[in-house]
Parts: structure tokens; C-alpha cells; sequence
């Protein structure tokens, strides 16, 4: 447990168990703000990490075909999971369903994706790649693959297993702190 610091001028070390919130806090307009150390926030690191993988992929497939970032990530759902509603996909892939829907809108517009009534249940919508779609996301998935393959060249066999093993676990506590969340707002 962190205690508080008798000197609010002189910053006190963190344990390292405190996490990306330092205990000293920082003068802005006269007012003391906790300070959050950004360089070790995860979720901070993961988006920007992210958002800088997914720019530099995106670069060439938004410049070839006009894709943006998040109507590849539907084609690319799709195409490993055809036959999924546009909100199954907004959960595989944690999208927000407005932006998900929006992509699925232009996608069907443009010819890339073809929706069909659900053989089980007709109000349920289900989206595949079409024929143009398939071209592209062909095109466009061992172009990702090679990318991948060139970020992690460096990182040994064995690092790359546990990189995937702490995502996979990383996972795991996401869903169980969320939920976890969920129940405290209850």
C-alpha cells in the first residue's frame, strides 16, 4: 500500500506493484492532479502499439483498394468466419457496433460483402464476402501475414509462444475485470 507522501514536492518511489499511477501528483493551474505514467499503462502501450501495426497495414490496402481499417477488419472476420450478423462481428473483433454497422453499410455498397437472411431465424441477417470481396481480402491477408512475419522476425520461437500465452491470459483477466466491473455498477 502506497502512503501518502509528507512532502507533496518530493515525489515518492512507487512500488511495483502500484502500478502506472505514481504516487507523487503534478501542479497543473495550481491544483494537484494524479500523475499516470503512460509509458507503463497497458492499455495505453497495447492501443498505441495497435494503432501503429494497424496504420502501417492499413497504408497499403486503404491506398490499393480504399479500405478503411475497420472495413478491413470486417472483411477480415468474414472471411475467416463467413456467415456471422453484423453485431457478432462488432463482438469478435470488440468494434463499436455503429462503426461496424457503417462498415458493413459501405462494404455492401461497394459490392464487397452480400448479406443473407438466415435460414433459421429470417430477422436475423448474416454477411459473407462476395466474389470481389474474396479478391481482395486474398490479396490483402498474406500481405497482413508477411507484415506480421517481418515484425516479429526478430523474436524467438519460444518468445512468441509466450507472447501469444500472456495475450491469450491477458484476455482472460480482461473479460474477468469487466465483469468483475459490471457487478460493482450493480
Amino acid at each position: 500500500m502506497n502512503r501518502p507522501n509528507p512532502d507533496p514536492e518530493s515525489p515518492v518511489p512507487p512500488s511495483p506493484a502500484a502500478g502506472p499511477i505514481a504516487a507523487t501528483s503534478k501542479a497543473v493551474g495550481g491544483a494537484r492532479h494524479a500523475e499516470l505514467d503512460l509509458e507503463h499503462f497497458l492499455p495505453y502501450r497495447l492501443s498505441v502499439l495497435s494503432n501503429r501495426v494497424s496504420g502501417a497495414i492499413a497504408r497499403v490496402y486503404s491506398q490499393r483498394y480504399a479500405l478503411s481499417v475497420t472495413e478491413w477488419r470486417v472483411m477480415a472476420v468474414l472471411g475467416r468466419y463467413p456467415g456471422l450478423s453484423a453485431n457478432e462481428v462488432a463482438q469478435r473483433t470488440a468494434m463499436d457496433k455503429v462503426a461496424v454497422s457503417r462498415a458493413v453499410a459501405r462494404l455492401t455498397e461497394a459490392g464487397r460483402l452480400e448479406r443473407e437472411t438466415h435460414d433459421d431465424d429470417r430477422r436475423r441477417s448474416v454477411l459473407q464476402l462476395s466474389p470481389d470481396g474474396y479478391k481482395i481480402y486474398d490479396e490483402v491477408a498474406p500481405m497482413a501475414l508477411a507484415f506480421e512475419q517481418r515484425l516479429l522476425v526478430d523474436i524467438e520461437p519460444a518468445e512468441r509462444e509466450a507472447l501469444f500465452r500472456l495475450l491469450d491470459r491477458l484476455d482472460e483477466l480482461e473479460m474477468q475485470a469487466e465483469a468483475e466491473m459490471a457487478a460493482d455498477t450493480r
